[in-house]
């Protein structure tokens, strides 16, 4: 899920709503953020993921800045810098665990699968009033939500970026216009270098060929497009396809649903 530095929203502001301590080992918080809000550059001593239940959150590491699509959620250790953030309205929450009960989980940022069985849970917490969310029962519902993402399959990255100098500017221009359509060749001719070398650089780097980042991008840019009421065959021209079911079969492959069940779904 990384990708390259961006800008960051600043019209809407917000506060981190723990900054000392949790009033509980294991926290479940859901919020709405309005587009173009951030949280600032804060840390704490305690673990959380971060999951979006509609939108595409974003999170800007020191180095890093990871989207956060709905296939997934956020894994941040303790003690990591960040910066939260989101370009088009998102309802998303957040799971805070304490240092102790976060040994067991992933010892660096990463990003979790969300099986349905972990995605109910979370939308059952999201659910309960504030007056039913305490007491044994709730504790333990957050105990086997926090069992599923110590067990939940770490992808590392679903959209990884690249400071490699032959790379980062193709990664660059496609973030900035995701329809190019330009083969590998024609993009090793751009930053003068062979078409093999680009797709070592890209096997080495990215963990995947050229094209299957460019389709994870689209993928990534089709749902903010979808959420804020594109059409499909709109959408699918501006990405580039040269059909609408050309761009329906991606996107299903991709995230297990049409553009249409996406939109529905959220």
């Amino acid at each position: 899920m990384p990708r390259s530095p961006a800008r960051q929203p600043v019209k809407h502001l917000q506060i981190a709503p723990f900054t000392d301590a949790l009033p509980g080992d294991i926290v479940f918080r859901a919020a709405q953020m309005p587009a173009d809000a951030a949280y600032p550059h804060h840390r704490h001593h305690w673990g959380e993921f971060v999951y979006a239940f509609s939108g595409v959150m974003e999170v800007q590491l020191a180095t890093e800045h990871y989207l956060i699509p709905p296939q997934y959620g956020l894994w941040l250790p303790p003690d990591v810098d960040h910066t939260g953030m989101n370009r088009q309205e998102a309802s998303f929450c957040s799971v805070y665990v304490v240092p102790e009960r976060a040994a067991r989980m992933p010892q660096q940022v990463c990003a979790l699968t969300v099986s349905p069985l972990l995605h109910g849970l979370l939308e059952h917490l999201r659910q309960t009033p504030p007056a039913q969310a305490q007491g044994a029962p709730h504790e333990r519902l957050l105990q086997v939500l926090l069992d599923q993402l110590e067990t939940a399959p770490a992808t590392g990255s679903y959209l990884p970026t690249s400071t490699d100098p032959l790379l980062a500017p193709v990664l660059q221009a496609l973030e900035a216009a995701p329809g190019d359509a330009r083969s590998v060749a024609e993009w090793a001719a751009l930053v003068h270098t062979t078409e093999r070398t680009l797709m070592r650089r890209c096997q080495s780097q990215l963990g995947m060929t050229l094209a299957e980042w460019r389709q994870r991008l689209r993928a990534v840019k089709a749902m903010a497009l979808l959420e804020a009421g594109g059409k499909v065959e709109h959408i699918a021209q501006d990405l580039g396809y040269a059909s609408t079911s050309a761009f329906i079969g991606m996107f299903r492959r991709l995230t297990g649903t049409t553009p249409d069940g996406y939109r529905k779904g959220r």
